[in-house]
């Protein structure tokens, strides 16, 4: 049985941890309104993209697909990170990315996968290491601007992988209390050029070739700044959860502390009275 020095750093040690979470669910819920603001701004680049892929659809459909994984560096937030991760797998095996949709994606168990964070790039890292083409990180410390989301579009342009089309993966805000993985698919420079909606008016190719790419860091942008919504969201319930936990654990170890210190009082009155009984 603990001591009652040991139960006593222990509540010390609680307490203190409580104070952290509920400094952290604080600061994740300013963060949290910021993002849902800028997540709606962005929303505006992800609607452009769909109706533009609308008018640009394939005779056959693409196997040959690129995975962008979107999560980030920094941990404490649930399991947001591991979601789109499982998300991947279930893609890659030939199974719907989406739960809630319920629709596979044909694709070749080989594609490449281009990931955003070092939380799921060490996931990914151990399931699927010769999928893995790209890994990039420092981006969503802060808000994701459209010039990360466009360095992330150059450097996947300049990757020597082939593919089809681009499959992001990504976490989707559903409300400040659930999230779910989801994923959208653009179509690449030679999908856009031969499709009949495009081929209806002459088209350059370098004017194609740059569509492609502004549509690629369009849907990465809004993707990226949706993720980070969500994972503000995560942080705050997992701190707000954690100070929660820390309490209950504060209230146990206290009545322990009690019982404890009641018992040793107990015990020196009764050491006292015998003594005195005795004289």
């Amino acid at each position: 049985m603990a001591t009652l020095r040991e139960i006593e750093m222990r509540l010390k040690s609680v307490r203190n941890i409580e104070k952290i979470t509920k400094s952290m669910k604080m600061i994740a819920s300013t963060k949290l309104s910021k993002a849902q603001r800028a997540m709606n701004e962005a929303k505006k680049y992800g609607s452009a993209n769909t109706e533009l892929f609308q008018h640009a659809t394939a005779e056959e459909s693409p196997k040959r697909k690129l995975f962008i994984v979107i999560s980030s560096d920094k941990g404490l937030c649930g399991g947001i990170h591991s979601s789109v991760t499982k998300a991947t797998r279930r893609g890659l095996r030939g199974q719907p990315i989406s739960e809630s949709e319920g629709k596979a994606v044909e694709v070749d168990s080989d594609s490449p996968i281009v990931v955003i964070g070092d939380k799921s790039k060490s996931q990914l890292s151990r399931a699927l290491p010769k999928n893995l083409t790209l890994t990039v990180n420092q981006i969503g410390r802060d808000i994701p601007t459209f010039a990360d989301a466009a360095g992330v579009a150059d450097l996947i342009t300049k990757l020597d992988a082939e593919y089809d089309s681009v499959v992001i993966v990504y976490n989707k805000f559903v409300s400040s209390i659930a999230y779910e993985a989801a994923y959208m698919e653009i179509s690449n420079e030679k999908i856009l050029r031969e499709s009949s909606g495009f081929r209806t008016y002459e088209q350059e190719d370098d004017s194609t070739k740059d569509l492609a790419e502004f549509s690629l860091a369009n849907a990465i942008y809004a993707a990226l700044v949706e993720g980070h919504a969500c994972e503000m969201s995560s942080r705050r319930n997992a701190m707000d959860n954690a100070s929660k936990n820390a309490g209950d654990m504060i209230s146990s170890l206290q009545l322990q502390y009690n019982r404890g210190r009641q018992a040793a009082i107990t015990n020196e009155l009764v050491d006292i009275i015998t003594g005195a009984s005795a004289l």
